[in-house]
């Protein structure tokens, strides 16, 4: 990379292309969001919103999956690019988008490295207890069928940041890291490592969501179908769209959610009792999976926006010794420290900023390609 180390990174949502320059001070020096009609951009347009963004020196992309051929961030080539589109069945709905936009702005950038940075690549030191699932071994050996984990990039900023929030070098820590956006999910840390997550070959695993159900009883799915009369596609659409809080309570906003469950709406109570009890359930779990924790760190929109959630949630996890300022929650404004001051457990909020993440795995890929 050259002296200007400008990173253009790409991340493709179901109807916007967000652009975003991050220097090598890790600054954001612009951004532009794109909006895209049924996921796709006209050539031209990408361009023009790449060259109000000034020039840069390397593209890093975010793809959700890199199933078990790509466990690090990897240099784009046609070959890769094949591969990547071999492992759409993993992620129907959002590899497709990722690998459109890389196609275009590869057109746009023809001239600069570009980087695929992969959202399940974080999860992959995953040890075997925690990434396999208790199944068929024929189904195993014939399919890929494992935990993979969502929100790596996510998880791999908030880990790493918390950990210079509390003044600490991250090895050696035990950090709980807590995903809360519309998706959801939360990952065990262990000196910098993912050790253990909610999100599994799905990202329905896990806690519950703004649309998606997280974990049911496998039982309850075959159940439906066998005597319900539903289709493996009406039973995917209700999972992913008609469940968590919609589900619950006729609403994906958890500031609804909030405001009515305080007015004393019974199912906006429920669908809060809900999110809090798997939630609170999930972060133990994790601490559990590394024998302990030294801090936990919320971030995402509902993490970094609601302080009543975080509030509920360590109300219930006093046993691990964590413990919220009630005023330092209430204030926390971007980056802060939330916990008490003489807490055995840190507790912090991060702004999410998976651009920054991505942008740091771009300079370590191309610094060590051959």
């Amino acid at each position: 990379m050259t002296a200007g180390d400008r990173v253009l990174v790409v991340n493709a949502g179901s109807s916007t292309l967000k652009l975003s320059v991050v220097d090598a001070d890790g600054r954001s020096t612009g951004s532009k969001t794109l909006e895209t009609v049924a996921g796709a951009l006209a050539p031209r347009t990408i361009a023009d919103g790449i060259a109000d963004l000034g020039p840069v020196d390397a593209v890093g992309h975010r793809v959700v999956h890199g199933g078990d051929l790509y466990r690090a961030a990897t240099v784009v080539n046609d070959g890769v690019i094949a591969n990547l589109r071999s492992l759409t069945a993993l992620a129907p709905i959002h590899q497709p988008r990722s690998l459109a936009a890389l196609d275009r702005v590869r057109e746009a950038l023809p001239d600069v490295p570009h980087v695929a940075c992969f959202d399940t690549a974080f999860h992959a030191t995953l040890p075997p207890a925690a990434s396999t699932y208790a199944i068929p071994r024929d189904w195993r050996d014939r399919w890929p069928l494992r935990r993979y984990g969502f929100h790596g990039l996510s998880h791999a900023y908030a880990s790493r940041r918390a950990a210079e929030l509390l003044g600490s070098p991250v090895e050696g820590l035990r950090i709980v890291t807590c995903h809360l956006g519309a998706g959801a999910s939360l990952a065990a840390v262990s000196s910098g490592r993912s050790v253990d997550t909610t999100m599994g070959f799905t990202p329905l695993e896990g806690l519950a969501m703004a649309t998606r159900s997280g974990s049911v009883d496998p039982g309850l799915v075959l159940w439906v179908q066998t005597e319900g009369g539903l289709s493996a596609r009406e039973v995917q659409d209700g999972l992913e769209n008609d469940s968590g809080l919609v589900g619950l309570a006729e609403t994906a906003d958890m500031r609804g959610v909030l405001s009515r469950a305080a007015a004393g709406d019974l199912d906006a109570t429920l669908a809060l009792d809900v999110y809090i009890h798997r939630l609170r359930a999930g972060i133990a779990a994790m601490a559990a999976s590394m024998g302990g924790v030294d801090a936990i760190a919320f971030t995402g929109g509902v993490g970094e926006h609601a302080p009543e959630i975080r509030r509920r949630a360590v109300d219930g996890l006093g046993f691990l010794g964590v413990a919220l300022d009630a005023n330092l929650n209430a204030a926390a404004n971007g980056d802060a420290v939330v916990g008490i001051s003489d807490g055995s457990v840190g507790a912090v909020v991060v702004t999410a900023r998976e651009d920054i993440e991505v942008a740091r795995q771009v300079r370590a890929a191309l610094e060590t390609r051959p």
